[in-house]
């Protein structure tokens, strides 16, 4: 039904804006020069309407339009970058409502001093997972640290991961024999309910070793559900990175992804500037793009992949 749903939205769509051109046309083959403006306008807004259209046919791999998996690491950089990573947290979560998604926090591990060690949060959108699997890797930050009494250069590292969102066990079945659960105090934050009854959950995956922590409810039940879900996500990118990983060798073209291969760096000083080494694309404003302001970098990696796709077909012909 959720499928069902998305294509009759999808139909629609391109339903109206043929209605659009239908209707401007029809404008247009009327005389008189007091409705030239009038046209102008609906030509400007059918073209606007099309480059979104245009971004959206790039989002279209098997689940490009789902929801998504959030989840931010800190790296390297000891407080700082525990402090870069929830930087980064509040540019994702600022981008997210500009965007008209929703975003629900499932676990969160604070730092010793500052910032925090991990986030995962579940964002939920139309082409969510799309647009933020442009994002997948380490961000790096050059900054004068703030947690320096020299205030020295430092630089920070921090991983973001993006998974796509399963509902159900249609893609990746999680036998209960392969797990173990266990139930602990929460040691965030959360009122007296959180602190006293043990409602956070740890799911270990004995096969993998995999281990998922949810916390951030007050319901046990609904943590549960929460890290079940979240580890489907983990195993279902582990058999693609197997895959991925079995096709490569195969070719003769394997090379294992190391943590220093950052793939956006965000200076901050001596001057001001992000700049995404994947596509060389950057900004001169980079409070904007820790403000949320994004979209330049997803549209110029989709438009690369796209691009270096199209390529590897010619060069295979």
């Amino acid at each position: 039904m959720k499928k069902l749903a998305i294509l009759r939205e999808e139909v629609e769509d391109w339903r109206q804006l043929k209605q659009s051109v239908d209707d401007t046309l029809e404008l247009a083959s009327l005389e008189g020069d007091s409705l030239r403006n009038e046209i102008m306008l609906e030509v400007e807004k059918i073209g606007r309407e099309i480059g979104e259209r245009e971004f959206s046919v790039m989002l279209s791999g098997e689940f490009d339009q789902g929801n998504a998996i959030l989840a931010i690491h800190a790296g390297a950089g000891g407080i700082d970058a525990q402090d870069w990573a929830q930087i980064l947290e509040r540019m994702y979560l600022r981008w997210i409502e500009l965007r008209g998604f929703s975003a629900e926090v499932l676990d969160t591990s604070e730092g010793e001093e500052a910032g925090i060690k991990s986030v995962t949060i579940s964002v939920e959108g139309r082409y969510a997972f799309g647009y933020l699997r442009a994002e997948k890797g380490v961000h790096r930050l050059v900054r004068l640290s703030p947690f320096d009494a020299t205030h020295r250069r430092h630089t920070s590292f921090a991983l973001v991961e993006v998974l796509p969102q399963f509902e159900d066990d249609s893609e990746v079945e999680i036998k209960p024999d392969d797990i173990r659960i266990d139930v602990y105090r929460s040691s965030g934050a959360g009122g007296q309910n959180v602190q006293k009854n043990a409602t956070a959950v740890r799911i270990t995956h004995l096969p993998t070793g995999l281990v998922v922590t949810c916390q951030n409810e007050r319901s046990q039940t609904q943590n549960r559900e929460n890290a079940l879900r979240v580890l489907r996500a983990r195993l279902f990118e582990l058999k693609l990175a197997e895959q991925e990983q079995q096709t490569a060798e195969l070719r003769g073209e394997y090379t294992k992804a190391e943590w220093g291969s950052q793939i956006r760096s965000y200076v901050l000083h001596p001057y001001q500037m992000v700049k995404d080494h994947r596509t060389n694309f950057e900004v001169g404003n980079a409070q904007a793009v820790l403000n949320g302001a994004l979209d330049g970098f997803i549209e110029a990696y989709l438009r690369a992949k796209i691009a270096g796709k199209l390529m590897n077909a010619a060069s295979a012909e």
